[in-house]
């Protein structure tokens, strides 16, 4: 059983997954959409790929305010949740997000990758950053 990681956005939805033994989040995918609107394929996309990795447990970053405060965009990102959790049953958390898109930034500059290539990479590297928050807190709760 592994646990799936997102960055849901308007126009992609970056996706991660656990190792096996749940200790390590790995980039997967970027999925790209061509309207905010339409989920349908991109819904279809995460039910093919969790079945591929037998994923239990969905965790969504959570796009907090600085204050701590929830707007509409958190809003939007608990009602696709709700989404994949009537599709799948799967249990579905939400793990704080906030600066997780300009650390993944970080990341893939310190590896080297050019400024104008690091877009294609940096929603699945911002889902891996929210994964491996949400498993370091499990491992620390242990």
């Amino acid at each position: 059983m592994r646990i799936m990681g997102l960055d849901y956005g308007d126009k992609t939805v970056g996706v991660a997954i656990s190792d096996g033994m749940m200790l390590t989040a790995q980039p997967v995918e970027t999925i790209k959409r061509d309207r905010p609107s339409k989920l349908r394929k991109t819904l279809a996309r995460l039910e093919d790929l969790m079945e591929e990795y037998d994923v239990e447990t969905v965790v969504i970053g959570l796009p907090k305010r600085m204050n701590n405060e929830e707007g509409e965009r958190c809003e939007r990102t608990r009602e696709f949740g709700d989404m994949i959790e009537r599709r799948t049953g799967l249990t579905v958390v939400y793990q704080d997000e906030r600066l997780t898109t300009v650390e993944a930034d970080a990341v893939l500059q310190e590896g080297g990758v050019r400024k104008e290539r690091r877009k294609q990479y940096i929603d699945k590297m911002a889902a891996s950053i929210i994964l491996q928050g949400y498993l370091d807190g499990m491992a620390q709760q242990e």
